[in-house]
């Protein structure tokens, strides 16, 4: 699914944000991403979700190269990936309801398939009695889960998650994570980058941890190897898992 070899990022000025990074995470696999602020989290999550590219070095998604891949690709190979934001970056002009079917729309779906797969997004998060109200109504939470439904709404292979736990109690926390845990069991590719080091022991998934740019701890070497996985089970977004009514 993911697979980095000795990446490095650089930036104008000379800030390295990453150093010779090299991880995998498998098809159906999930990790934690963990590291002090500033430790090159972010910039990680980024290269994978085709924000930034890499300086040196060679980063894969699903065997396609992200050093090289065009511009004009990025839209298409984006369409598998689902983002949660700790700052949700929800549309407060807009019900719940919208915000969650914005992916749908934007890629052209029918009126009568956005209807279907927004209110079962919302159904798997436990919102869908708060479809048609505005986000500034809802709670810390709440406005979250209205985040992760966006991102899986057009059934991504791959949900990449940056602290996305970072404003909320432990309890909120809690139920925000088992989300992910509940997509990652259905089949679902899982990175969350969280500084909560207490709750990530707590579910017991692999680590990834950074610190000043470089992968310090990995618990991912002593698994599969991506190439020899992708070679059993090449993820397709038509082998999305069944999310019941999706």
């Amino acid at each position: 699914m993911i697979q980095f070899s000795n990446v490095t990022k650089r930036f104008k000025g000379g800030f390295e944000a990453l150093t010779n990074v090299s991880m995998h995470l498998g098809v159906g696999e999930m990790a934690f991403l963990t590291g002090p602020s500033g430790a090159g989290k972010s910039t990680l999550l980024k290269i994978i979700s085709l924000i930034e590219k890499p300086t040196r070095g060679q980063a894969l998604l699903n065997r396609i190269n992200l050093n090289t891949i065009s511009r004009q690709r990025i839209p298409y190979i984006r369409r598998n990936i689902g983002i949660i934001f700790q700052d949700h970056q929800l549309l407060f002009d807009r019900p719940v309801f919208d915000n969650v079917a914005m992916p749908l729309i934007i890629q052209g779906y029918r009126h009568q398939e956005i209807a279907k797969r927004t209110r079962a997004a919302l159904d798997k998060v436990g919102l869908l009695h708060k479809e048609k109200s505005m986000p500034i109504a809802l709670s810390g939470g709440e406005q979250q889960r209205v985040g992760i439904a966006r991102a899986v709404v057009h059934k991504p292979m791959l949900l990449l998650a940056d602290e996305p736990t970072g404003n909320l109690d432990p309890v909120l926390s809690r139920e925000i994570m088992q989300i992910f845990v509940d997509f990652h069991q259905v089949g679902v590719s899982v990175l969350v980058a969280s500084h909560d080091l207490a709750l990530i022991d707590e579910l017991q998934k692999p680590v990834l941890t950074l610190n000043r740019g470089k992968m310090i701890h990995n618990d991912l070497d002593n698994t599969e190897p991506d190439f020899i996985r992708s070679a059993r089970l090449e993820p397709r977004v038509s082998n999305y898992p069944d999310l019941g009514d999706w």
